[in-house]
Order: C-alpha cells, then sequence, then structure tokens
C-alpha cells in the first residue's frame, strides 16, 4: 500500500484571501538535521542549509516575517539567524504555543497569516497557533500526524526551502528572486 506524503486538514494550496505573513520555524531538526556535535572543549557545531538560508532571504523578500522559536540556545544559532537578518530568534522557549501567541499579537497577526514548521512533539502547539504547518519528513509520527503537510525533504536538507516555495506559490508570489547569498 502506498502511503500518502501529505494530509491536508486545511488547504495548503494558493489561498487569496489568506496571506501567510509570518513563518515560525523551530531550529533543531528543522534548520539543522537534530544532530549536535560538541568538539573536544564543549564547543557546540551546527550544520545549517544554504538552500534554507536563501529560501529565508526569499520570504522576507516576499514580505513575509521569518521568526524561530528553539527550546534549546546556542550561539550557533544566535550566529545563524543575525548572518540571514532574521529579525525574530528565541532561544531557551519551553512553551512555543506561548510564545507564538505572544508574537502573534505583538505583530497584530491573525491566524490564517500564520505558517509553521516543527519536526518534533514540542512543536505541535505552534501548528495548532497556524493557519498552514508543514514538518520534515523525518520528522516523529506524532508531529507528522499533526502537521498539514509532510514534506518530501528532511530536516536540515533544504526542507524550510521546500516548505517556503509552497508558501510563495499560495502567497502567488512564486517569482521572487533575490540574489543574495543564504
Amino acid at each position: 500500500m502506498r502511503r500518502k506524503r501529505a494530509r491536508r486538514s486545511r488547504s495548503p494550496t494558493r489561498n487569496p484571501g489568506s496571506k501567510i505573513t509570518a513563518l515560525f520555524l523551530d531550529v533543531d531538526g528543522v534548520l539543522t538535521d537534530g544532530q549536535i556535535y560538541l568538539d573536544g572543549r564543549g564547543h557546540e557545531l551546527k550544520v545549517f542549509n544554504t538552500k534554507d538560508g536563501h529560501g529565508m532571504r526569499k520570504a522576507a523578500a516576499a514580505g513575509i516575517t521569518i521568526c524561530w522559536i528553539s527550546g534549546r540556545s546556542s550561539p550557533a544559532t544566535a550566529r545563524r539567524a543575525r548572518e540571514l537578518g532574521v529579525p525574530l530568534c528565541y532561544q531557551g522557549v519551553r512553551d512555543k504555543g506561548a510564545r507564538i501567541e505572544a508574537v502573534r499579537r505583538r505583530l497584530g497577526l491573525v491566524r490564517s497569516q500564520i505558517a509553521a514548521m516543527g519536526d518534533d512533539e514540542p512543536d505541535i502547539p505552534m501548528f495548532e497557533a497556524a493557519a498552514l504547518s508543514a514538518c520534515p519528513a523525518d520528522a516523529t509520527p506524532a508531529t507528522r500526524r499533526a502537521a498539514d503537510v509532510v514534506l518530501k525533504t528532511p530536516g536540515g536538507h533544504g526542507a524550510v526551502r521546500e516548505f517556503i516555495e509552497r508558501i510563495l506559490a499560495r502567497n502567488g508570489q512564486s517569482g521572487i528572486v533575490t540574489h543574495k547569498p543564504g
């Protein structure tokens, strides 16, 4: 039996009445492959995908606010967010649902303007606050069931870019091009 890759409880295709204007992303397992490397001195190393970075630049050029919400704190995450010009980066967050709600109120957003992406159970409250949710191909089973879209790409290997391209298509902004590297 062939397994379906995407589940849609809310339509992830183009919906002219509700443009996505904010994208909330988990970090570990979404922007990275979920592995944490420690060198002999205890310094943490993370690998980020440049395709994801370029996708976030395209989203920003299209007027989509990017927000990272991570349960862990990491200097590598803060540095990468600064490099990409990510305006909102929250680390050490225990309740991601409460954080997304606070940011939603601060930015004056409504649920229909929000998309979220995560890979594990702590990210599911972000999905509940969003009109459109996605997870990488290698997300946990519970997260896969909760997401509107299960992407073809695993975390840290361009899954964020895949989701952003879907969002841009939904928003009618597929033609966005930026030449700034990711």
